[in-house]
Order: C-alpha cells, then sequence, then structure tokens
C-alpha cells in the first residue's frame, strides 16, 4: 500500500503542493502526465530520494516520512537505471545485500532466485556497456527487488524501447506483480502503456493526481 497525505515538495522555481493519492495493496497502478509535470519527483518522494515540505507518506500502513531509503523496504527503477558502470551484473544484483552482511549461501541463493524469474543467467558476468536496453532494464529490476520489497517504483520504465521489447518488458512486469504479489507504481507518459499494465491510473496533471476512469 502507498499512502500520500497532501505532499509538497519544492526545489527552486518547482513545486508540488498538497498531493494525496492511495494505492492499495497488491494493485498495480499506473501514473501518467507530460514530461516534467512532477512525476519523478513524487516518485523520489515515495522513495526517500527528495525531501518533503509537508505532508505524509505511509508504506504498508507504515509512516516512513522521515525514514531513510534504505529502511522504506521499497524497490526503486530510476529512468536511467543507475546501473554502476564498472561491476559485473552479479555484483549489480548481489550489491545491497553485501551491505547488509547477508551471509554468501543466502546472497548467492537470492541471485539464483532473480536470474531465473528475470532470464539473467547468461549475463552475470557482463558489465552495464555490454547489454541491450532490455537487458539493463531487467538488470535494473533485478536489483530493486533484491531485498524482496513488497512495493515496487518505476520510472518510465519502458521508455527508448523497441516494440518487441517493450513487449516483452510489459509481459515480465505482469509476471513479478503476480508472482511476487506487489504493490506497483509505474510512472508513465503513454496512456496505451498505462493502460496495457494498471489496474488503476492516475494522471498528474497541474500539480493535482486525478483518478482516471
Amino acid at each position: 500500500m502507498i499512502k500520500l497525505q497532501k505532499v509538497s515538495i519544492k526545489q527552486g522555481d518547482f513545486s508540488i503542493e498538497d498531493v494525496s493519492l492511495h494505492v492499495p495493496a497488491g494493485c498495480y497502478a499506473g501514473l501518467m502526465g507530460k514530461s516534467g509535470c512532477g512525476k519523478t519527483s513524487l516518485l523520489e518522494a515515495i522513495a526517500g530520494l527528495r525531501p518533503i515540505c509537508s505532508g505524509t507518506v505511509t508504506l504498508n500502513d507504515q509512516d516512513v516520512t522521515h525514514l531513510k531509503p534504505a529502511s522504506r523496504h521499497l524497490g526503486y527503477v530510476p529512468q536511467d537505471r543507475a546501473l554502476f558502470p564498472n561491476m559485473r551484473v552479479g555484483r549489480q544484483l548481489a550489491f545491497s545485500l553485501e551491505v547488509q552482511s547477508m551471509p554468501q549461501a543466502e546472497i548467492d541463493q537470492r541471485i539464483r532466485e532473480l536470474s531465473g524469474l528475470l532470464s539473467l543467467d547468461h549475463l552475470l558476468n557482463r558489465y552495464p556497456d555490454g547489454l541491450s536496453g532490455g537487458e539493463a532494464q531487467r538488470v535494473a529490476l533485478g536489483r530493486a527487488l533484491a531485498n524482496r520489497p513488497k512495493i515496487l517504483c518505476l520510472d518510465e520504465p519502458l521508455s527508448a524501447l523497441d516494440e518487441g521489447l517493450h513487449e516483452e518488458l510489459c509481459e515480465l512486469l505482469q509476471s513479478i506483480h503476480k508472482e511476487l504479489n506487489m504493490t506497483i507504481l509505474h510512472v508513465t507518459h503513454s496512456r496505451p502503456e498505462a493502460e496495457r499494465l494498471a489496474e488503476k491510473i492516475w494522471h498528474f496533471k497541474d500539480h493535482q493526481v486525478q483518478p482516471v476512469d
């Protein structure tokens, strides 16, 4: 569950005021809006990567407004994927688990699970510059899922993909949602994409979030 209550964000000349949103637990939700309207800022606020001026952020019935990103138990895939350029895929998947000092046997098991779910077995020894767009997106998803979060936030995850890869990733996201029973908030500027994937859709316009019928 994701719940925003009267969240306001201000940075320089940019501002969002009194935004409220409620995504039910287990729902695949789409948040649409034009580029620059504030969708990414809102997603970053949910993930704890952008401070808010006022309001509250609640995830799975826990007020996380003042918690650091690592304490929010949320997976986040930014639009640019933000893969570490000098780190092989297997290490990308293991990184957050190593930071938590998880035993190596458990890390290895988690990587096997992610590799199976996302078809990454043949990519584990590659570096990001040796990946296609679709492969890099799957690695970014794997890294976000490594800690087994119950909430996944996706910022334009299908942008810049050709038609074939777009459909392949759509099917993968649907599979992840079904198999892992996750709450997913998927930011996109594309209405067809939102309608293809989401059970509930909101439109972000004029600094307000409105449900789409």
